[in-house]
């Protein structure tokens, strides 16, 4: 790429939702102003709106005078104006790397405790995935920059996640931002932190200093920002030392309301083969929510990598809900569905529960000091574990009264 020459997006036939931009120092030193040439197919209808947005952008950066090409292949503004930023940055004219300034969103936090059943991973520098994403009814949707995202495009990944996060519907998710590791995360949270994501998820945790590191960086760029919200995290456990760490990693923070693990990094790095049955990794699994337990958070299992086995999917989740968890990852939206039957009471437990809860309230009531059902006593953890589950029923949905 020519010095004083940026480019960004993508362009050719099976590009949707996306476009390309090149930003170019101009000639004459930028008191032409910012000229745009642009070809898309909805031109006629978009053109001037997409010239005027590019435009903006660019001065918004203190880009004066640039020469912009632009190729569109049905971009929504979100995309066009992390594009067109991305571009500008590559090539040198944005002299400004402190976090940018937005109004806080309109969205209320999510809360410590709420359902975390599914969480649905989206490619961060992938738009065309975002835009529906808050139709497919996930507990969450996760806006990746690790994995799923080339070392060479993180930067651009990281301005259309902020973007998104600022701009799409994804309606009753929880919006959460999977980082890099490392130096390369804390980038990412600069970027994206401003457009105020619900939860992080750090990868590869192996110490509780991984954790304060990133619980300090938030808290540093919120009291920057003026930002007094909650931005939750979920380390996730991908090798051995993480694993025999969980209960000092989820206490690091009080941010940390939930723990997750890698289950493809766990196997490798415990030189074993991943299988569908998962012996392998059932030490890692009950030893992970047992620390979440006894740290007072959730214990969320990892991803079902076969998305072509609804069969193999449904019994993992019934064994991992058998084992305490309480949600999964998602890499299709077809998964959502299973994951929710499986992780939610039945309709015999949400009875018994009932009458259980139902007991303890007439013993209460009439001062008894021991709670019955038919000819059964009942112990108090197992009333705590009634109420939980007739609380969790109401939350998904499965219990209105």
């Amino acid at each position: 790429m020519a010095e004083g020459r940026g480019e960004a997006g993508r362009r050719g036939d099976d590009v949707r939702s996306d476009l390309f931009v090149a930003v170019e120092s101009p000639e004459d030193g930028g008191g032409g102003g910012v000229e745009v040439e642009l070809r898309s197919k909805v031109e006629l209808y978009y053109g001037d709106a997409i010239r005027d947005q590019t435009r903006s952008v660019l001065a918004a950066l203190g880009v004066a005078g640039a020469r912009v090409t632009i190729d569109d292949r049905g971009a929504l503004p979100f995309v066009v104006g992390a594009r067109v930023e991305a571009a500008a940055r590559r090539a040198g004219l944005v002299a400004n790397r402190t976090a940018p300034r937005f109004e806080p969103p309109d969205r209320e936090p999510t809360a410590r405790d709420r359902v975390r059943r599914s969480r649905l991973y989206l490619p961060g520098n992938e738009p065309k995935y975002m835009i529906n994403a808050g139709l497919h009814g996930a507990d969450a949707v996760i806006l990746d920059l690790e994995d799923s995202v080339h070392p060479g495009e993180k930067d651009a990944a990281r301005l259309l996640v902020r973007e998104a996060l600022r701009a799409v519907d994804f309606g009753g998710a929880e919006r959460m931002l999977r980082i890099n590791q490392g130096e390369l995360g804390l980038e990412d949270l600069t970027a994206v932190v401003p457009a105020a994501p619900d939860l992080v998820l750090i990868p590869k945790v192996e110490d509780p200093d991984h954790v304060e590191r990133v619980d300090t960086w938030i808290t540093g760029l919120q009291e920057d920002l003026k930002l007094d919200r909650a931005v939750w995290l979920m380390p996730i456990l991908e090798s051995a030392l993480g694993v025999e760490r969980a209960f000092e990693i989820a206490r690091a923070s009080d941010r940390v309301v939930a723990l997750t693990l890698g289950l493809e990094d766990l196997t490798a790095d415990l030189g074993v083969p991943k299988t569908r049955a998962g012996d392998e990794t059932l030490y890692a699994r009950t030893r992970v929510v047992n620390a979440a337990r006894a740290a007072g958070v959730q214990a969320i299992d990892s991803v079902y990598g076969d998305v072509g086995d609804a069969e193999g999917l449904a019994d993992w989740c019934r064994r991992s809900r058998a084992l305490g968890f309480e949600g999964l990852g998602c890499i299709h939206p077809g998964q959502i569905a299973t994951i929710h039957d499986a992780f939610a009471p039945s309709e015999a437990e949400i009875e018994k529960a009932r009458r259980i809860v139902a007991a303890f309230e007439e013993a209460e009531s009439k001062g008894l000091g021991v709670v019955s059902l038919g000819s059964k006593m009942i112990d108090p953890p197992v009333v705590e574990r009634a109420k939980k589950l007739v609380a969790q029923a109401r939350a998904m949905g499965r219990l209105s009264d």
